[in-house]
C-alpha cells in the first residue's frame, strides 16, 4: 500500500501589493495554523519518507512549521515545477517516485492540490468526501491510500480518502 499526503499551504499575506505573488509570506493566520496542522499529523501518525514542495516563500515557510512535529525524519524536495502547479503536472511527478518510497507528502497550491485530491479519491467516508469535494483550504490536509505497489500505478479514482482535516476542524 501507498500513501499520498496533500498539503496546502497556510494562509498567506497579501499585505504587501507591490510582492510578487511567488514570494509572499504566510499570514498571522497561517502561521498558527501550521503549526496546529503539524500536531494534527504527528497525532495522527501522519509520517511521510519524502516531502516534495514547492519553493514558493509561503509553501517553505508552512513546511517550516510542521517538519518539528513530524516523527519520521523525511526528504524534502523542493519542486521548481510546483509552484502553481496543475494537478496533472502533481500526478506525473507524483508517478515518478520510486517504489521503495511508501508515504509521500506533497505541500502546494491551488487549484493543483484540490484537482489532483478530487481526481485520485475514488472512495472514502461520504462525510469526507463531501467535504473535499467542497473545497481544499490553506492548511488543508488530505491522506489518500493506494492499494497499489507502485507510483507508476497510482492513478483517478484509485485511492481512499483516509482523511481530509483542516484548521478549522481541529479542537481548540
Amino acid at each position: 500500500m501507498l500513501t499520498l499526503s496533500l498539503f496546502r499551504h497556510a494562509k498567506s499575506s497579501w499585505d504587501d501589493p507591490d510582492l510578487k505573488d511567488f514570494n509572499r509570506p504566510l499570514a498571522p493566520r497561517g502561521e498558527a495554523a501550521a503549526p496546529r496542522m503539524g500536531a494534527f499529523m504527528a497525532e495522527h501518525d501522519v509520517q511521510p519518507e519524502l516531502i516534495l514542495c514547492s519553493p514558493a516563500v509561503r509553501t517553505r515557510q508552512t513546511l517550516d512549521l510542521v517538519l518539528p512535529y513530524l516523527k519520521s525524519d523525511p526528504r524534502v524536495v523542493y519542486q521548481d515545477g510546483f509552484y502553481l502547479a496543475p494537478a496533472s503536472q502533481l500526478l506525473a511527478r507524483v508517478r515518478k517516485i520510486e517504489a521503495k518510497v511508501r508515504h509521500v507528502m506533497i505541500v502546494g497550491h491551488d487549484p493543483g492540490m484540490h484537482g489532483l485530491s478530487i481526481e485520485l479519491a475514488g472512495c472514502g467516508a461520504p462525510k469526507l468526501m463531501q467535504a473535499l469535494a467542497a473545497k481544499f483550504p490553506t492548511a488543508g490536509l488530505a491522506v489518500l491510500d493506494f492499494d497499489v505497489d507502485e507510483w507508476g500505478k497510482v492513478g483517478p479514482g484509485l485511492g481512499q480518502l483516509r482523511m481530509f482535516m483542516m484548521p478549522k476542524r481541529l479542537p481548540d
